[in-house]
Parts: structure tokens; sequence; C-alpha cells
């Protein structure tokens, strides 16, 4: 893969909710992807402190608990620093619609330049697997997550280095970022390809 054709920055992104439908956030992770490499030097973790309580069954996956939020931002002392951070950058996730559909909620007049989705690209790459889940890919793949942060599986900032991770290994079977897009971005978010159409008489 060529990535100077790679937009300068890509942010994989990571959200966990407090398990409500709707879901309020508890904890967003937007780690860059320069040049090839994830940047953690740069990279943005936001801890929330939710509107409605962090439900059991949600604080027993990810272990962020009502105590431990109890004296973080609210979402409306963060949406703006998190707005900005994001800026209009493509984003990277892991069955993206559900990260973008959440942050598209939580931030109304935010619009990224294209969204990738690591499910659908290893769906695309790797084409006989029996599970795409982020746990059987990073068990495919064997990505190197020696440096990941040390704050374990389903946190936003490791669960975010994965898929930076695994976004790379990916792209090694893909010549150009166009096809990589081609591949990764679902027709129905920011970023897809237009499809061709058949030229016509008029």
């Amino acid at each position: 893969m060529n990535f100077q054709s790679w937009p300068q920055r890509v942010l994989v992104v990571d959200v966990e909710g407090n398990g409500t439908n709707p879901p309020d956030l508890v904890e967003i992770a937007a780690l860059p992807v320069r040049g090839g490499q994830p940047d953690t030097s740069t990279a943005g973790a936001w801890l929330i402190r939710p509107q409605r309580p962090v439900t059991a069954r949600a604080a027993g996956i990810h272990g962020l608990t009502n105590a431990l939020l109890a004296d973080k931002p609210a979402w409306a002392e963060l949406a703006d620093p998190v707005h900005d951070f994001l800026g209009r950058d493509w984003i990277c996730a892991h069955n993206a619609h559900v990260d973008y559909r959440e942050l598209s909620r939580h931030l109304p007049k935010w619009e990224p330049a294209g969204v990738i989705d690591t499910l659908r690209l290893a769906k695309a790459t790797y084409t006989a697997l029996p599970s795409y889940t982020l746990d059987a890919l990073i068990k495919h793949v064997k990505p190197d997550l020696s440096n990941a942060p040390r704050v374990g599986r389903h946190r936003a900032a490791f669960d975010a280095y994965a898929t930076a991770q695994l976004l790379l290994a990916m792209a090694d079977r893909y010549e150009s970022w166009e096809q990589l897009i081609a591949a990764a971005v679902p027709p129905s978010l920011p970023g897809a390809p237009e499809p061709e159409t058949e030229p016509t008489l008029w």
C-alpha cells in the first residue's frame, strides 16, 4: 500500500455506551493513523459521566461503572472539544454504522469526510472466515498489540488501537486508497464511491 495516497490523518474511533437505548456515551477514543502508523502521541480519549446510570450489563463488558464516572465531565462539557478534535477527517471503526450513528447523534453538526468500516473491509479481504468480530479478526490477523493501551479489551482506547492495526494489515492487500475505500466504505455512509453509471444517449 502506498500510504502517500492516504489522507494526512485518518482517525480510528471507538465509542462505549451506558447500555440504555439509545445509549449515553461513556467513553470515546480517536486514534490518528499517519503515514501507515498509529500515532498514540496525539490520540484523543474522553471519559463521560452519562445522564442515565450505566447498566450492570454494560459495566460488566467495559468495566466503566457509575462510581468510576461520577466525577467525569458531562457530555455538554465535552461536545465542543470532541467535535474540534474530529474535525472533518476520515474516520474508521469496526462495525462503523454504530460508532458513526452515535457520534452523529451526539454531534449533529459534525460530518466526516468519509467512514471506513473494518468489518466490511474484513469481509472483502478475508472471504472465508466463520466470524468477523473484532476478537475473531485479532485471532486471525494476529496484529502487534504490544503497544496497545493497557486498559484492555472493550475499552475505547484499546479497541481503537486494535482496529487501527487491523486496518493497516488489511490495507496491504490494496494498491491504493481508492481501492481500499471501494471495499471498506458502506454505500450509505459518507465517502462511499459514487456508483458508475452507464452512459446514455441523452
